[in-house]
Order: structure tokens, then C-alpha cells, then sequence
């Protein structure tokens, strides 16, 4: 039970957040244009100099080659639920517009707003080495294979369907980038330049969370509405994703590869968090279907306070 109350003190916070942005925009405190503006700081600004600092704080190079079999259990758990999600968009035919968003909560989950907190409270410091690695594959997922089908995923893709080879390397990613360059190469960064960085990091997570609040204000609620693609969405974030880590892990045990227990309960915590909050944003940058976006990820929000907790208490 320490488990579960646990997890819901630490998704509070997020919540309420989220409660604050809907509250600021209800009452008027923002123009129609400023979400848009949140959305550009985030991706342009913010979420590159938090990725960059997290490299550079939480990794060693031997820390990377020491958990390198951590890399093998999350990728594979991630490739599936993206193809699963694929073939279930194709199966049920989800709307262009929505598609990206609808793949990347089979496999994307919530690991810089709600894991690393959750994670934290629950297993400590000496939990965090395999945090990492849930943490970096969820990020490259997040900026590769996640922002190419929704940068794709647009009404004038029937106009012209090439990739847009330009969002390959997105901005945020190129904070993981450089950052691993950094590290490797053990280039000093000077502590005002760290601590500048350091600042424009912290802001991702409350503009993120209030930038969900805001968007689900300005849809009046109809963006959270209970359709077909949003419960199969929220089907593949809650119980699909976590199964398929589960299986992954079994398989491997099968296969004699060696997954500790602490190791085994945090990629099965990590893996049912909510949805991730840049969704709506990267869907509003993409000309896509931000309602739905917004919707599903506001709702997985609410249901992870329920759904985190029981699965932290059944693997503990």
C-alpha cells in the first residue's frame, strides 16, 4: 500500500499543473496566439537545454556500457508497441491527423514530467541508473521514430506523402546529441553557461503541463471526449504497453539474459505512465488533430493516478 500512495503524491503535482493552465485561460489571462508561443519555447528553447543538462548531470560513458543490456529489454519493448499500434491504426482506420498521436501512446510514455518524480519516490537514487535507460530509449523513440509519424501525419500529406527529412534530427534531439558528444569527449561546459541551461531545462515541465491545461480549456472539454481511437489509445498506453514489457522481460529471463529485480520493476512502472505531455504540442506544430492529442493525453493523465499505483504495487 506505501507503493500506491506513494505514486499518487507524486502525479499530484502534475494535476494540479494542469488544473492551473485550464483555470488562466478560463479566466483570461492569455491571448488565443500564447499556446502557440508556449509550444515554440518548449520545442525551440526549453526541452533542448533540459535534454543536454541531463545528459551531462545523470550519465557516464561507463554507466552507458555497464547497462547496455537495459538498452536491449526497452528498445525491443518499444519497437513492438510502436508496430502494434500501427497495425491497430490501419485495423481500425484512424483518421489522418490523428494517427501519429494514436501510435506514439502505444509506445511514448510520460518520463521526464511524471516517471523521473515518480521514480524517485518510489526506488530512490539507486533506482536511477535504470531510469536512465528507460528514460534515453523513450527519448530517441520520442524524437525519431515518434516525431517523424506525426510530422507526416497531416491533411496535406495526401498532397505531398514524402518524409520531411528536415524534423529527422529535430531541436530536442540535438540537445541528446550534443550531449553525448560532451560526454564522451569530456568537453567542460562553463557554470555560468551550465547554470543558464540549467534554468531554461527546468521550465519544460510546468509549460508543458500548462500548455495541456490551456488547450483543454480553449476546446471547452471536447477535445476529452471518450471516442473509439481515444479508449484504443488509452487501451495501448495502460495495459498494452506494460504487457508488452512484461513479455519482453520474460523472454529475455527465457533467452538467460540477466534483469534484476529493481531493474524489472521500474521498466514495468515507467512503461504504464501517462502518455507524453510534448504530444499536443508536436501535433499542433504538424497541423494535426490537437483536440484528439490534447484529449487522450489529459485523460491519461487522470487515469495514471489510478493506473501507476497498482502497477507499482503488484511488481513491488
Amino acid at each position: 500500500m506505501l507503493a500506491f500512495f506513494t505514486s499518487v503524491v507524486s502525479i499530484m503535482p502534475i494535476i494540479f499543473l494542469i488544473i492551473i493552465g485550464y483555470l488562466m485561460q478560463k479566466f483570461g489571462w492569455f491571448e488565443n496566439s500564447f499556446s502557440n508561443n508556449i509550444s515554440k519555447l518548449i520545442m525551440n528553447v526549453a526541452l533542448p537545454a533540459s535534454v543536454f543538462v541531463s545528459v551531462l548531470k545523470y550519465l557516464t560513458v561507463e554507466l552507458l556500457i555497464d547497462l547496455s543490456n537495459g538498452f536491449i529489454y526497452t528498445v525491443l519493448a518499444v519497437i513492438l508497441c510502436f508496430v502494434t499500434g500501427y497495425i491497430l491504426s490501419k485495423f481500425l482506420k484512424v483518421r489522418v491527423g490523428r494517427r501519429g498521436a494514436f501510435i506514439n501512446m502505444f509506445a511514448i510514455s510520460n518520463t521526464i514530467f511524471i516517471g523521473l518524480p515518480l521514480n524517485m519516490a518510489l526506488f530512490g537514487e539507486k533506482g536511477l541508473p535504470y531510469f536512465l535507460i528507460y528514460y534515453i530509449t523513450n527519448t530517441i523513440a520520442t524524437w525519431t521514430i515518434g516525431v517523424i509519424l506525426i510530422a507526416n501525419d497531416t491533411p496535406e500529406k495526401k498532397v505531398n506523402s514524402k518524409i520531411q527529412w528536415k524534423k529527422l534530427i529535430p531541436i530536442p534531439f540535438t540537445g541528446f546529441i550534443f550531449g553525448t558528444i560532451f560526454l564522451i569527449f569530456k568537453i567542460p561546459v562553463p557554470a555560468t553557461i551550465n547554470s543558464t541551461l540549467t534554468y531554461l531545462g527546468n521550465m519544460v515541465t510546468p509549460l508543458s503541463l500548462l500548455y495541456i491545461g490551456i488547450i483543454s480549456a480553449k476546446s471547452d472539454f471536447k477535445s476529452v471526449k471518450f471516442d473509439r481511437d481515444t479508449f484504443v489509445g488509452l487501451l495501448g498506453r495502460f495495459l498494452i504497453a506494460p504487457l508488452i514489457m512484461y513479455l519482453v522481460a520474460k523472454l529475455v529471463g527465457i533467452l538467460g539474459m540477466r534483469i534484476s529485480g529493481m531493474e524489472y520493476q521500474i521498466y514495468m512502472v515507467q512503461s504504464s505512465t501517462a502518455g507524453a505531455a510534448v504530444t499536443p504540442i508536436l501535433v499542433n506544430e504538424a497541423k494535426g488533430d490537437v483536440e484528439y492529442a490534447t484529449g487522450i493525453i489529459t485523460i491519461s493523465m487522470l487515469i495514471c493516478i489510478f493506473v501507476v499505483p497498482l502497477i507499482a504495487t503488484l511488481v513491488m
